[in-house]
């Protein structure tokens, strides 16, 4: 039996840079979790994602993350994802300065 899809986002690499950047609803990227295109439809998930790889020239390595609905927008689901929009964790620097500290 199929699983049952569970919300998205669709998310990457900015090309110049490396930092983590979400697929907003207008077409955009950005930095903020809180920003992104929650997406709950399979078929618009896919689509979204054949958007965002087409864009080579702005962005690397773009992929659906899990993600759940929550009060300031998506919220990731799977520690991976939390860390990505964190950034590294050996001291706070960049934007782990002005972001809450992720949850363990």
């Amino acid at each position: 039996m199929a699983r049952a899809f569970t919300p998205k986002v669709v998310t990457a690499n900015d090309l110049l840079d490396g930092d983590v950047i979400y697929l907003t609803t207008n077409d955009s990227w950005s930095r903020d979790l809180c920003d992104a295109e929650l997406i709950t439809d399979e078929a618009h998930a896919q689509i979204r994602l054949l958007d965002a790889q087409r864009q080579t020239n702005k962005i690397v390595g773009a992929y659906l993350a899990d993600v759940a609905a929550g009060d300031n927008g998506p919220e990731p689901t799977h520690f991976r994802e939390d860390f990505r929009r964190t950034g590294p964790s050996n001291y706070a620097h960049g934007k782990q300065e002005s972001s809450p500290q992720p949850r363990v």
